[in-house]
């Protein structure tokens, strides 16, 4: 069982070199608190801020930061491409007509990161 994510929630990429926190924005959304995500709070620079610098090597500007380094890995700042929903989601909580984002959840960056909730915002309202 998972711990419902609130906007403030503290989020890390695997392939970013800093943590970012989850806007939620409260159009349609339940209030514990702040307001509570759904699967589909996943959208770049809206709801996911950058996470510092990304050191994937599939993301376009490292690839080409990399390649222009002769081949040592350069770091570029950070821009989320998250075009999935978060998953599993949790089906038996809807919010906004969507499943709710609990703890346990992940997305996925188009360049390869998994980004995952580190701190849920909140610690009184579980998922079940």
């Amino acid at each position: 069982m998972g711990v419902q994510v609130v906007m403030g929630a503290m989020l890390q990429c695997s392939f970013g070199v800093a943590p970012s926190s989850l806007v939620v924005l409260p159009t349609n959304k339940t209030l514990s608190t702040t307001p509570s995500a759904n699967i589909m709070d996943n959208k770049p620079l809206v709801n996911i801020l950058p996470f510092g610098m990304c050191q994937s090597p599939a993301n376009p500007t490292v690839a080409a930061a990399t390649a222009a380094a002769m081949g040592v890995l350069t770091p570029m700042p950070c821009v989320p491409a998250t075009a999935a929903p978060w998953m599993p989601g949790c089906p038996k909580v809807l919010i906004g007509n969507m499943p709710a984002v609990d703890s346990n959840c992940k997305l996925m960056c188009n360049w390869g990161g998994v980004i995952q909730v580190v701190s849920p915002g909140q610690v009184t309202v579980q998922n079940g």
